[in-house]
């Protein structure tokens, strides 16, 4: 009886696998299709077959033959979008922040780039569902505290668990770099306090590493293996990114010395609130940045209280590639506002199609996913969404539909059921 149960149940793994495939092959007609790499396409067609798109173009002129595919959705006036990408953030790394031993993003020790934030990724975490309604279909899992905090991963909002939802892993590591002064706010006309002991401890302890990594990883003939040093390989031989976690201009010049004694041969500054000021560098040095959230505060008093709003339209004026992200406060939750950060950059310069990039194709290129997702494009994985509106107004984002590689994508979390559950009693339609 057991062996017919077991023949049964493979039966059945089969029929659903084959199940699975006939519903792989669909297409989207009609909508405007905003590809993520400046173009638009009216009345759009996309074609979607095995996980990939098969065809992004125009439906103009074609005939359209249902029979072709296993569904067809037709998304006239709608709009169409690659799936947003979530950098530099900690969801899926805790279930209960206060709770300490839930705190999968922050490890003991002050040098930990062996640490992988791979596996601790929790695809059942409770806020997820929450984030892929308003069309953040993957994230960066990114280790916090420390002077090398670990080893980021990039992972799909989806799936069973972290080897079905990993896209690229450990595609770097993490530099929280020592800060000359204060991260706190400034007074007007201040000028920063001097360099203090512990900022120049702090620089030289880092720098010994650095010495010492880049000297075991040229040398081949060490005795013993040191795991620390390994896991720094990947910034040495230009595999994996060096992401380096600072606000300050002179920080950030620091950070670009850095780069070039040690022949890192690719880097990006995380948060870079002064980041405007030494775009000429940044630009020379081909250092991409990592912008701290929108809706943020500058940290001087004597700047502009809208700097922040206006910091993505003064990158792109000066041809920096930028992406945004959310880290602070409750970031995990507040990743679900990413599509809002960027309608404030469009409503202080940044166009639509330039704010759409900074979520999506900018951000896979920093961090090395741009031949994978980041736009609708022929032969890319088929991660993409489908919105009533403008995916950038609060007052029209409404996410009808969502594909990571071509699955689709359930939108439903505990906030639409109780929304949906409590809606009838007050008479909400």
């Amino acid at each position: 009886m057991k062996y017919i149960l077991s023949y049964l149940f493979i039966f059945l793994l089969c029929s659903i696998g084959v199940a699975q495939k006939k519903q792989n092959h669909f297409v989207v007609f009609g909508g405007t299709a905003h590809l993520g790499n400046g173009k638009i396409i009216e009345n759009a067609v996309i074609a979607v077959n095995n996980g990939t798109f098969e065809m992004v173009g125009s439906a103009k002129g074609l005939k359209l033959n249902p029979a072709s595919y296993d569904t067809v959705y037709y998304a006239e006036g709608k709009h169409i979008y690659p799936g947003l990408i979530n950098p530099n953030n900690v969801l899926g790394l805790h279930d209960a922040e206060s709770v300490r031993a839930t705190r999968d993003f922050s490890e003991i020790g002050h040098i930990n780039p062996h640490i992988r934030t791979l596996i601790a990724y929790n695809t059942d975490n409770a806020i997820i569902p929450t984030i892929k309604t308003n069309g953040i279909l993957y994230t960066q899992c990114t280790p916090r505290s420390g002077l090398i905090s670990g080893s980021s991963s990039i992972m799909a909002l989806e799936g069973w668990n972290w080897e079905d939802a990993v896209l690229k892993a450990d595609d770097g590591i993490h530099l929280n770099l020592p800060q000359m002064s204060s991260a706190r706010p400034e007074k007007e006309g201040e000028q920063g306090s001097p360099a203090s002991k512990k900022y120049t401890d702090d620089k030289n302890y880092m720098e010994k590493f650095f010495m010492d990594a880049l000297a075991y990883v040229n040398s081949s003939s060490n005795q013993e293996k040191n795991i620390r040093f390994e896991a720094m390989r990947g910034i040495f031989n230009g595999k994996s990114n060096l992401y380096i976690h600072t606000e300050k201009a002179r920080d950030i010049l620091t950070a670009i010395e850095l780069v070039k004694n040690y022949g890192i041969k690719k880097a990006v500054i995380v948060g870079g609130k002064e980041s405007y000021k030494v775009t000429k560098e940044l630009k020379k040095n081909k250092i991409p940045v990592m912008l701290s959230r929108v809706h943020d505060l500058p940290d001087r008093a004597d700047e502009a209280v809208d700097l922040m709003y206006s910091l993505p339209a003064l990158l792109q004026k000066d041809s920096v590639l930028f992406c945004l992200q959310l880290e602070g406060d409750m970031e995990a939750a507040q990743s679900r506002n990413l599509p809002f950060n960027a309608g404030t950059a469009i409503a202080y310069g940044l166009t639509k199609e330039e704010a759409l990039a900074s979520v999506t194709l900018n951000a896979a290129k920093i961090i090395g996913i741009d031949n994978k997702v980041g736009s609708l494009e022929d032969g890319k994985l088929a991660s993409f969404i489908i919105s009533e509106g403008d995916l950038f107004d609060i007052r029209t984002n409404n996410i009808q539909f969502a594909w990571i590689a071509g699955k689709k994508v359930d939108l439903n979390n505990k906030q639409t059921e109780l929304y949906n559950r409590y809606k009838t009693k007050y008479g909400i339609k």
